[in-house]
């Protein structure tokens, strides 16, 4: 219970910003996640956001009434998207379509990986 009194901090008095132990923050004041599933976003760019560092695990809260609708994907970045996830299908070595995504830590196929390796 002490840990819920050192981060019950409201006003931002003794941390600079408003702090609320875990299931404690006001009603309209939402986490990213929580923002994603109401199908809105931040009204920031994160560009210029740069998160720092926190021996305690944080959720940082946003104002649900700023949040903006999230913005539809276009045709475009669809396209995008799918020629990223088929380069991923692609083995390096025998150049198929795997058909599922290669794994970083065999960096080939299964197949490939599981091949015997042929001594030159």
């Amino acid at each position: 219970m002490a840990a819920r009194r050192r981060l019950y901090d409201p006003t931002g008095e003794r941390y600079g910003i408003p702090t609320f132990p875990w299931r404690m923050a006001p009603d309209g004041l939402a986490t990213r996640r929580q923002l994603r599933a109401r199908g809105l976003r931040l009204w920031y760019s994160r560009r210029y956001w740069c998160k720092g560092t926190s021996p305690i695990r944080v959720a940082y809260l946003y104002r649900l009434d700023l949040a903006k609708p999230v913005r539809p994907m276009t045709p475009a970045k669809w396209a995008v998207l799918a020629k990223a996830n088929a380069a991923q299908r692609v083995c390096p070595e025998c150049r198929r379509d795997a058909g599922y995504r290669i794994p970083t830590s065999l960096g080939m196929c299964v197949s490939c990986a599981d091949a015997p390796q042929v001594a030159a």
